[in-house]
């Protein structure tokens, strides 16, 4: 499957870093143009997503050589090894739980989305016509809050209720995963007799060939002029309370 590049701009007031993380594939990760750099300071964010309490993808400055530390990992990586099973079992619930760390210095609010869809096992190709729903998702929804505006079969999209402090890890928002047992359904059923009076019975599968694909991708933002920050880089409007508690419009 090919490598995904998410890029984010903002205004001058903004700060924004997204990274994907995708199932069996490489992520990609990115940060806003160059033409920013001069207007905004970048010299204290960073973001890292984490899997079963394992950091998979981050991006952090590093004051001392003025540069960015990064690294790209890739969902579900150990999900079988985990579980000691040598192929995914239907209907079976695999510990999938992903939260996000500041790893910067400042603090955050920060957005998730996440999205799942099967592709085409031999052309990595997107498969449009499959149903995303046999991936099942469990989110948690404890300390997140969905925006349902933005929700389509294979995309749900969560904000971080609280600000997210420097060097702290935010409630997971999933938890487990696991696949429909649906999918196992027989689309189709062929015989073939040959001379010899041998039959051969061909059986196929409407998810036969295919590959699901788990992507994640992060964005921050720093708290200063939160609301217009949040309405620049993520084009949503928020409330923002006297404690620092996010809720959408």
């Amino acid at each position: 499957m090919k490598r995904k590049i998410l890029v984010s701009l903002a205004a001058c007031s903004a700060v924004v870093l997204a990274f994907s993380s995708i199932g069996a594939t490489q992520a990609a990760l990115t940060y806003l143009s160059d033409d920013y750099l001069a207007q905004i300071d970048l010299k204290s964010i960073g973001v890292t997503l984490t899997e079963n309490g394992e950091d998979i993808s981050w991006r952090d400055y590093r004051h001392r050589d003025d540069s960015w530390s990064e690294a790209t990992g890739e969902l579900l990586g150990k999900l079988l090894e985990t579980a000691g099973d040598d192929k995914i079992v239907l209907d079976k619930h695999y510990p999938e739980e992903l939260a996000v760390k500041n790893s910067g210095t400042i603090d955050e609010y920060v957005r998730v989305t996440v999205s799942r869809y099967w592709i085409d096992e031999k052309s990595g190709e997107k498969r449009a016509d499959l149903d995303p729903s046999k991936i099942k998702i469990s989110f948690t929804n404890d300390g997140w809050v969905e925006d349902k505006s933005a929700e389509t079969a294979e995309r749900n999209v969560f904000y971080y209720t609280s600000v997210l402090p420097k060097g702290e890890t935010s409630s997971n928002f999933a938890d487990e995963i696991s696949i429909s047992g649906d999918i196992a359904k027989i689309v189709g059923k062929t015989s073939k007799t040959d001379a010899n009076g041998f039959t051969t019975i061909t059986t196929t599968y409407e998810y036969e060939g295919t590959r699901f694909v788990l992507e994640a991708t992060v964005d921050a933002v720093q708290t200063h002029n939160a609301k217009a920050a949040i309405k620049s880089a993520w084009g949503i409007d928020v409330n923002i309370s006297d404690s620092g508690s996010l809720s959408l419009n």
